[in-house]
C-alpha cells in the first residue's frame, strides 16, 4: 500500500472511529461497549503500521502518547503502575543535564577565549526574555479578563488536595538563588542555574590560563560534551516507553471526563497559548526569517516529550542537540537554553497571570486594571525564580495569591487539572527557548545560513 493510500485508511478509520463515540455522546446511540472498545485498538494497530512503515522516533513518540490516552482510559489500574516506567525516563534525563550544561559551556567559552561575547550574549539573552515574557503575562491577562472561565463557579463542590507548602521569595531570595555555594548540591538538587553559573565561570577561568595548563580540561569537557551528547541518543530509544506511560498514567489518575468538566478554564489557557504562539513567536520567526518547516520538523521530539512529561528537563538535552544540528553554533546552545529555563519561561508566565485573575473571578472579587497590573509586574519578578522547584508554577502562584489577600480554595480547583494545563505550558517554554537560541545566534550573525536552504 503507497504512502497516500495509507494515510488515507487510517484517516477513514479515525473517522468511523470519531462517529461512533460523538453519537453516544452526543445524540444518546446505543452501542455496544465492546464495538467501540475494539474500533478504537483497531484505530491504534492502524496508526502502529504506520509508525513501522515511517521509522522515525518523533512517530513513535506521538503513537506512543495516544496508546498511553487508551490503556489510561481502558485500564486506569494497571496505567498507574505505569508510572515506574516514566520515572526511570525522567531520572535518566536528569543525570545527563549537569554534565552535559558544564562540558558545552566551558568549551563554548574557554574554547573561543572571546570573553566579550559572553557578556554580550548575556545582555542580548536577558532582554529578549524580558521582553517576551512580558507580552505573554499580558497575554494571559487579556485571556482570563474575555472568557471570565472563573465567573460563576461554585466553591461548595471544591475538595481540598494536596498543595505544596510557599515559602516566601524576596527580591534577595531570587537573586541569592542564582549563586552556587556548593556545586555538588546544585547538581544534586537540578538546580539547573545554578549549574550554568558555576559552569560559566568555570570557562571564563579556564579561559585566562595558558595553552599549556588549558588544553587538558579543555580536552576532557569537549570529550565529556561529545560523549552526553552520544548518552541523550540513548536515553531517546526509550523516550516512547516513558512518554507513554507518562500519558497513560495522567489519564489514568485523573480520567478523561475532567476534560469535560473544567473544559472552559482548559480552554481560556490553551488558546491564550496559541494565540502567543501565533502573535508574538510566529512573528518573530518571520522577522529572523526562519524556515519555519525545517524548524518544527528540528523541535517536534523535544516539545513532544516536553507535553507528555510536563518536565522542561526532560527535554532539554533533546532540544540542546536539536538546535545545534539545526544550525546554532554549539556554544550558544549551551548558553541560552538553560539560561532560558529561568528566564524565559513563555508558557509558565501565562499561565500565571492568567490563574491569578482566576482565582480572584473564583471568589467573586473583582480587580480594577490597576490592581491586575500590579499583580503582572510581580509576576515579572517572581516567575524568573521558579526553576529547580517541583511544581514550581504552582508554588508561585500561591505565594501571589496569598501576597494580594485572595482566598486559596480556587486553586484547588486549578490542581485538579494542573497536569493537563502543565502539558501545554511546558510545550510553549521549550519552543520558546529553542526560538529563543536562533534569535540571538542571529543577532550574534553566527547562525548557519546553510540551514535556511530548503
Amino acid at each position: 500500500m503507497s504512502k497516500r493510500n495509507q494515510l488515507i485508511f487510517l484517516l477513514g478509520i479515525f473517522i468511523v472511529t470519531a462517529v461512533l463515540h460523538l453519537s453516544v455522546r452526543f445524540f444518546s446511540l446505543t452501542i455496544d461497549p465492546v464495538i467501540l472498545l475494539v474500533s478504537r485498538w483497531a484505530s491504534l494497530c492502524g496508526v502502529i503500521g504506520y509508525g513501522v512503515y515511517k521509522k522515525t522516533l518523533t512517530t513513535w513518540i506521538l503513537i506512543s502518547m495516544l496508546i498511553g490516552i487508551e490503556v489510561g482510559h481502558d485500564a486506569p489500574a494497571f496505567a498507574l503502575n505505569l508510572q515506574v516506567l516514566s520515572k526511570i525516563f525522567l531520572k535518566m534525563i536528569k543525570t545527563i543535564i549537569a554534565p552535559l550544561l558544564f562540558g558545552t559551556l566551558v568549551v563554548g567559552i574557554a574554547g573561543h577565549s572571546n570573553l566579550k561575547q559572553v557578556g554580550r550574549m548575556g545582555w542580548k539573552s536577558i532582554l529578549y526574555f524580558e521582553v517576551v515574557t512580558t507580552i505573554a503575562l499580558f497575554i494571559g491577562l487579556l485571556a482570563i479578563n474575555f472568557s471570565q472561565a472563573g465567573a460563576g463557579i461554585d466553591s461548595t463542590n471544591v475538595t481540598a488536595g494536596e498543595i505544596p507548602q510557599v515559602a516566601e521569595q524576596g527580591w534577595k531570595d531570587i537573586v541569592l538563588h542564582i549563586f552556587p555555594e556548593n556545586i555538588a548540591k546544585s547538581v544534586v538538587e537540578g538546580q539547573v542555574l545554578q549549574i550554568v553559573v558555576f559552569s560559566i565561570l568555570f570557562g571564563i577561568g579556564l579561559a585566562m590560563l595558558s595553552e599549556e595548563k588549558k588544553r587538558p580540561m579543555l580536552n576532557f569537557a569537549e570529550s565529556l560534551s561529545e560523549t552526553m551528547f552520544k548518552f541523550t541518543n540513548i536515553i531517546m530509544y526509550f523516550a516512547p516507553v516513558g512518554v507513554g506511560a507518562a500519558i497513560a498514567y495522567t489519564v489514568g489518575h485523573m480520567g478523561i471526563g475532567i476534560l469535560v468538566n473544567l473544559f472552559y478554564l482548559l480552554a481560556t489557557l490553551y488558546v491564550a497559548l496559541i494565540l502567543f504562539l501565533l502573535v508574538v513567536l510566529f512573528p518573530i520567526a518571520l522577522i529572523i526569517k526562519l524556515p519555519i518547516k525545517k524548524f518544527i520538523r528540528a523541535i517536534a521530539e523535544p516539545v513532544s516529550i516536553a507535553f507528555a512529561t510536563t518536565s522542561s528537563e526532560a527535554a532539554l538535552p533533546k532540544a540542546m542537540l536539536a538546535m545545534e544540528k539545526f544550525g546554532v553554533p554549539r556554544k550558544i546552545v549551551a548558553f541560552v537554553m538553560p539560561t532560558g529555563y529561568s528566564f524565559n519561561l513563555d508558557g509558565t508566565t501565562l499561565y500565571l497571570s492568567l490563574a491569578s485573575i482566576f482565582v480572584a473571578q473564583a471568589a467573586g472579587i473583582h480587580l480594577d486594571i490597576g490592581q491586575q497590573l500590579l499583580i503582572v509586574f510581580t509576576l515579572m519578578l517572581t516567575s524568573k525564580g521558579v526553576a529547580g522547584v517541583p511544581r514550581a508554577s504552582l508554588v508561585i502562584l500561591l505565594g501571589t495569591v496569598t501576597s494580594f489577600g485572595l482566598p486559596v480554595w480556587p486553586v484547588f480547583i486549578i490542581l485538579g487539572i494542573d497536569e493537563l494545563m502543565d502539558m501545554a505550558r511546558t510545550a510553549v517554554n521549550v519552543i520558546g527557548n529553542c526560538l529563543a537560541t536562533v534569535v540571538i545566534a542571529k543577532w550574534e550573525g553566527e547562525f548557519d545560513k546553510a540551514v535556511d536552504v530548503e
